[in-house]
Parts: C-alpha cells; sequence; structure tokens
C-alpha cells in the first residue's frame, strides 16, 4: 500500500512534506553524549509523578542539546510540518514504556510546532499497544497510534550482512523522523534490550536474528538505510530497571533507577546501560552476562568499520549525569 493509497483510505491525515533519505541528526562533538537524569522523587509509591518526569526531560534536553530552553532544544530533532514516530515497547505487556513519559515527549513536540495529528506513537502490533493501555488512533483528531500490521512493511527487502528484512512503512512512508524510547532492561538472549534492539519492532522477522545473542544481526538491522537514516534520537526509560529474567516483566528483578537517558548515538547510550545494567546484577549477585553466555556483542560489532553506528570506547563517550 502507497502512501496514497493510505491517505485514501483516511487512515492518516498529515501536511507535512515527505522526504526520502534524510539524514538523521547527529551531535557535532566528535564525542558521544550521553544523558542520564535522576530523580528519586519521580516515583511515589509506585506512580509516576508527572511533573517531576517532564522537568526530568527537560533538563536532559537542555544538557544534551546545549539549550536554555526545552522547547529550543526539540526542535534541533523535529522541525515544524515533520511527521514524527514514537517508537515504544510494548512487547512484555506489563512494564511498558510509561505513558507519562511518552505523554510529555508529545507535549514537546507540540510545542516545538509539530502538529498533534504528524506525531504516531507505534510498536509492532496493535494488539501489543492496546494490551499496554494505548489507545488505537488511526482516523481520529489527535496523536496517531497504531502498530505495524495495520500499515504493513514497504515490499522492498532490506539487506546489511547477514540480515534481510522488510522495514515498517511507518518507518519508510509515514515517519520523517523517529524518536526511539526504549526501556533499561535484561533480554535472556540478547543481553540486553535497550536502543539497539528496540529497532527490531521494525521490522518484519526478529525472532529470525536472536541466534548468537543477537550478533552480528542487532547491529546489521540498524544499519539498514532505512532505518539509520530516519532516527533522530534515542530515549531510554529508566523510570525503573531490568537487570535479570527479561525480556518478559519480572517485577523480583526490577528497581527503581528513577531517571531517563538520552543520546543521539545507540551504541553509547546501550554501552552505558549496559554497564548500569551490570553493577545492578553485581550487586544482586547476580553472574555478569558473560557468564551467561549472552554478552551483548553486537554493540562491539555496531561499531566496527562495516557498521560505523556510534562510539563504544569510553575515551569516546561523555556521560553527563544530571
Amino acid at each position: 500500500m502507497n502512501r496514497r493509497n493510505f491517505l485514501k483510505r483516511g487512515l492518516f491525515v498529515s501536511g507535512a512534506v515527505w522526504l526520502s533519505g534524510k539524514r538523521a541528526v547527529r551531535a557535532a562533538s566528535q564525542k558521544s553524549k550521553v544523558v542520564i537524569a535522576q530523580n528519586s522523587q519521580v516515583l511515589a509509591q509506585q506512580q509516576v509523578r508527572g511533573d517531576v518526569l517532564l522537568s526530568l526531560l527537560d533538563n536532559a534536553m537542555q544538557s544534551y542539546f546545549d539549550c536554555d530552553h526545552p522547547v529550543r532544544a526539540w526542535q534541533k530533532v523535529a522541525r515544524t510540518g515533520e511527521v514524527i514516530g514514537l517508537k515504544i515497547n510494548c512487547l512484555s505487556g506489563a512494564g511498558p514504556t510509561h505513558h507519562e513519559l511518552v505523554e510529555a515527549i508529545v507535549e514537546r513536540l507540540q510545542q516545538a510546532g509539530i502538529k498533534p495529528y504528524n506525531i504516531i506513537i507505534w510498536d509492532r502490533l496493535n494488539k501489543d499497544l492496546e494490551d499496554c493501555k494505548f489507545k488505537i488512533n488511526y482516523r481520529g483528531k489527535g496523536v496517531k497510534c497504531f502498530g505495524n500490521d495495520a500499515v504493513g512493511f514497504y515490499p522492498e527487502l532490506q539487506v546489511f550482512g547477514q540480515a534481510g528484512s522488510l522495514v515498517s512503512r511507518i518507518v519508510t512512508d509515514l515517519c520523517d523522523g523517529i524518536i526511539n524510547i526504549a526501556l533499561l532492561r535484561d533480554h535472556s538472549i540478547a543481553g540486553i534490550s535497550v536502543a539497539l534492539k528496540n529497532m527490531f519492532g521494525a521490522i518484519h522477522n526478529p525472532n529470525k536474528y536472536h541466534l548468537n545473542a543477537g550478533d552480528p544481526f542487532i547491529a546489521d538491522v540498524n544499519a539498514f538505510p532505512m532505518i539509520r537514516s530516519k532516527i533522530r534520537l534515542h530515549i531510554v526509560d529508566a523510570l525503573e530497571g531490568q537487570y535479570h529474567g527479561g525480556p518478559a516483566f519480572m517485577p523480583q528483578w526490577r528497581w527503581p533507577f528513577a531517571g531517563i537517558m538520552l543520546s543521539q548515538d545507540p551504541v553509547a547510550i546501550d554501552a552505558v546501560a549496559w554497564q548500569i545494567i551490570e553493577q545492578k546484577r553485581k550487586e544482586k549477585g547476580v553472574p555478569p552476562l558473560k557468564q551467561e553466555n549472552r554478552e551483548p556483542r553486537y554493540i562491539f560489532t555496531a561499531v566496527d568499520a562495516e557498521h560505523r553506528l556510534g562510539h563504544f570506547d569510553k575515551n569516546k563517550i561523555e556521560t553527563v549525569h544530571i
């Protein structure tokens, strides 16, 4: 289904200018920056305080983009007239991307000039979204919300390295830019499931690529031009982390990290997230991921000369705590 037919069916209305092959926004510095914003007050009796969360997000964005106002920071991510997709994660059912974080991002995007009907909240399936209490909205007013199954996949196979996949039309046809909203989470096969792994939700055959702890497949999928050219920003929902038993929701292995992380470098943010998870595993007496044969080696692959997806070397990553 091409964009014209999609519009004729009334599933999406937009005044945006549609561009192909647009380069994603990149940090100007030679180093990759990762901002970690934490506030213990953001969680109160297992409830998210929206005002504190919005402040965390604002502080992180202003720090990352060196701006004196959060709206100016968001204007470096998205421009008026563009269609912006928010890739969330609802795979585990319980413990998905927090609604409050999505709402805060939507609020700031609108203040930055993005019309509500030009924002798409999305994940793999409508059912996944519905199970996590996200309201499906194809043609109604306001922010759109639907899964890949609502629009299908671009018919041309994307190939990089050992991965070959169809990419969601949400990425290829509907959005000018993507904000990748991942979780701080352990993964029973791939080691961790943070920014890089979250983009498995954009392809038709993710189950095919879990061999060898996801290496090199996770790096390969993120190197698809149709994906890497669209992602503007990676935000990690780290209000609660999970250091073992993932990706399924396992409350006995979760802890209140009470923060968010963001970067434009998916490798750097995954590297920092990996350290955080390993540290928590050590505190809890759980073996390191390497001992369980699920070290996320795809992160090493993502920095090689073929992929060049970001930095892993700690000397090339500036981690800012606020």
